[in-house]
């Protein structure tokens, strides 16, 4: 049977196939510019997450995020390029250092790091869907199709070990008026 990912994947790639390429408009320019800032600034932070943290299931994610991050970079940065514009200025490499040489006060907690490193994740979704729904070329669809997706499979992963450490912030519950409680 097929599944929504594969019949989306075929629709877009037979588009693709068989669709003229005119110039990119101001909304695909600044999507891409944006998400290509978005991976490149999340991998400065998990730079400065990965000289903070000891935890080895919080250092597979961010390696593992820093992967993903860099791989959508380099494919954002080639198409940018390819189609002449300028890349977006990001914050300078961070230098491996020693995780117990860092301040307490200056530290990350592993709390925290993968808080930031989920807000990231979720933002970058919302950004691709955004993408998505106003492009007009096929090509920008489709990037922003395949990097949604390998986000949500990553925020899947992310999802999993905060809710097996305890580190997902919930929001309170909403009971409707009226609605039995738990303490009633």
């Amino acid at each position: 049977m097929t599944t929504i990912f594969e019949a989306l994947k075929d629709y877009l790639q037979l588009n693709l196939d068989m669709e003229p390429k005119n110039p990119l408009h101001v909304g695909e320019v600044m999507s891409c510019w944006t998400y290509l800032t978005i991976v490149d600034e999340a991998n400065i932070y998990i730079q400065v997450a990965l000289n903070t943290t000891t935890d080895d299931d919080v250092i597979k994610s961010l390696k593992d995020s820093y992967k993903q991050c860099d791989a959508q970079g380099q494919r954002f940065q080639e198409f940018l390029m390819a189609e002449g514009i300028p890349l977006p200025p990001t914050s300078e490499q961070r230098p491996l250092s020693n995780s117990q040489a860092v301040p307490l006060g200056v530290k990350m907690t592993d709390d925290e790091i993968m808080n930031g490193l989920s807000i990231k994740t979720a933002a970058s979704i919302t950004h691709c869907a955004a993408s998505v729904s106003q492009c007009i070329r096929n090509d920008v669809a489709t990037m922003f199709t395949q990097c949604m997706l390998e986000k949500m499979k990553f925020g899947a992963s992310v999802k999993d070990l905060m809710r097996k450490r305890g580190w997902i912030k919930v929001p309170p519950y909403y009971y409707p008026p009226g609605a039995p409680t738990e303490n009633s």
